[in-house]
This record gives structure tokens, sequence and C-alpha cells, in this order.
């Protein structure tokens, strides 16, 4: 693991603009929040395709929504509380309803968006987005990964939720590495438990797999980027063969990536299954780092419930 720290939503911004200048279709709109999601990069390169929709959510959507009618890709990005949560009924509308080209950047998303409190600490988008029929939802682990799964989303026909973070978080990826929607990446092997994370959750995954192993428990880590469509061949298999399983989330554990998992599970390769993520619960203010302990969101919570699970068997 790299010591270099870097937040997805530096990923997301960077590649964004990178993108602009390979194709012209690319349009992007913000909700008065270009700097803290990074689309400022886009505007500065193209100032004549960046549509800066004031803090109206909902009305940006509608256009993001008319822009691909017209055939323009529009990025539209905002935090992820209000891009999911306030907007929600123009994105299943009007862009989920008629299955339109639109990506949506919702940044500062979990817990970790620290001081700011509860009410824009958002751990229900995915729950909210995975119920929107035709739906794509990306939640990258580390900066080079958003770059991809930005690059990807473009290429991806139909609306994709793209879920990036304010919290600077380690590289774990290879930039050079392929990402495919769809399809977890193993970043590493075992047997007696799988643990299967999204996001800033993944590099607390490898942390507790190291623990793990010092204890001879072999703990499989896989990397779900993509939260819908799930990698259905790589859980089933980790079911299979480690017989265990953790899930660990920036997100609520009702209705993200630990449920979507346990689904899946439960009618296909029933076997223990233990969540980490924040519980039926509001968020507060405080530190990021100091909040993503208070919740459990961390290694040392992924390694216990690895144990329990796996003493479960």
């Amino acid at each position: 693991m790299s010591e270099i720290k870097a937040a997805t939503r530096d990923g997301f911004g960077r590649e964004l603009a990178a993108l602009g200048r390979e194709y012209p279709d690319i349009v992007a709109l913000n909700a008065d929040l270009s700097e803290t999601t990074r689309t400022g990069y886009f505007q500065k390169e193209f100032p004549e395709r960046f549509f800066n929709c004031g803090i109206a959510e909902a009305n940006m959507m509608g256009i993001a929504a008319g822009l691909a009618s017209c055939g323009y890709v529009p990025f539209v990005s905002s935090f992820a509380m209000f891009a999911a949560g306030r907007a929600f009924e123009q994105v299943r509308n009007s862009i989920g309803y008629p299955h339109l080209n639109v990506k949506i950047g919702a940044s500062h998303a979990g817990i970790s968006v620290g001081e700011d409190g509860a009410s824009h600490q958002c751990c229900e988008d995915i729950a909210l987005m995975r119920t929107i029929p035709g739906m794509t939802i990306l939640c990258p682990a580390d900066e080079p990964e958003a770059r991809a799964a930005t690059r990807a989303a473009y290429h991806r026909e139909g609306p994709v939720y793209l879920r990036v973070s304010r919290f600077a978080t380690p590289v774990i990826s290879d930039p050079s590495a392929k990402f495919e929607i769809g399809k977890g990446v193993l970043l590493r092997p075992g047997s007696d438990v799988a643990i299967i994370a999204c996001g800033i959750m993944v590099p607390e995954a490898l942390e507790a797999a190291k623990a793990l192993s010092s204890e001879g428990i072999s703990a499989r880590v896989i990397n779900m980027h993509t939260v819908k469509p799930l990698d259905r061949d790589i859980v089933a298999a980790a079911a299979r063969e480690c017989r265990a399983i953790v899930t660990a989330e920036e997100h609520s554990v009702i209705g993200g990536l630990g449920e979507a998992v346990c689904s899946f599970v439960s009618e296909n390769c029933p076997v223990p299954v233990k969540r980490v993520g924040v519980n039926d619960e509001f968020g507060m203010s405080g530190p990021a780092a100091d909040l993503l302990k208070h919740f459990g969101l961390s290694a040392e919570n992924i390694a216990s419930a690895a144990r329990s699970v796996v003493k479960s068997k």
C-alpha cells in the first residue's frame, strides 16, 4: 500500500477535464460547488461547456436530462446528499425512467465529510440509487481508480452514479490496471474469510487482512468498485471457497453493498455474512478520521467482524 494519499474527488475532477479534451460532447453541470467537487478543473479549460446551475439541484438534473436528450454527455455534480437526496425525484423520473446518458458525480459522500455534520453526511445514497432500474453505481477505492471509473462512466451507455469522497486515503491500485464496470478486483487471496469492500473502506480491508494473517486467518480481499451491477461471479466464488464473508462500506448497512451481497448470497450460496458500515443512525460533526473510528469504519472493526464470522462457520 502506497504512503501517498489523495481524495477520490480529485481523480474524478482531473479525469473529467482530461475527457473533455478528447470528447467535445461532454458538458459539466454544477450546483455552485465547482471547487469542492473538483469540476472546477473542467470549468477552467472549457468554460463554454460548463454550467453553474446554482443551489438548485433538482433543476440541474432536469437540465442534464435535456442536454442528454440532445446528444450531449452531461456530467452533473454536487454533494451526494443533494445529488441523490434532494434531487431523487428528478434523477428517477427525468434521468432513470427514460434511461438517459447522464453521469452523476456525487462528492462528499459518507461520514468522512466530517465537520459538515449529519445533515451533509449522506449514508443513504447508494440505497436510493440502487432502487432506480438501470442505474450503474460506481464507488472507487482511491484516486487512480476514480480516474478510471470516471472514464468508464463516460463510455457506459445510460445513467451512472459515481460516488467519490472528500477524505484523502492511501493509493492502493495500479493506475495501469484494467477497470471494468461490473467486475470486482481480487486484491489479496485468502481461504478462511472474504472481505468485500468498496470506496475508502478498501484500504482498511487490506489492513484488516494483514492483521488477521498474523493470527493465522487467511483473508481474501475484494475491491467491489461497482455496487450495481454486482459481480455475482466473484461473490459466489468467495462464498464457495471461503464460506464466510464480511462486507465493508462507508454507507448505511441498510440498502448498500452489504445488503446487495447478502441478497445474492442468501438466494444462491448461503454462508454467514457480517456487515461493517454505519448502523441505523445519523452521523455527527467532527474530524473525519475520528468519526470513521467512532462509527466503526476501521480495519480493527473489520478484523473483529472477520473473527466472529469465521467462528460461526
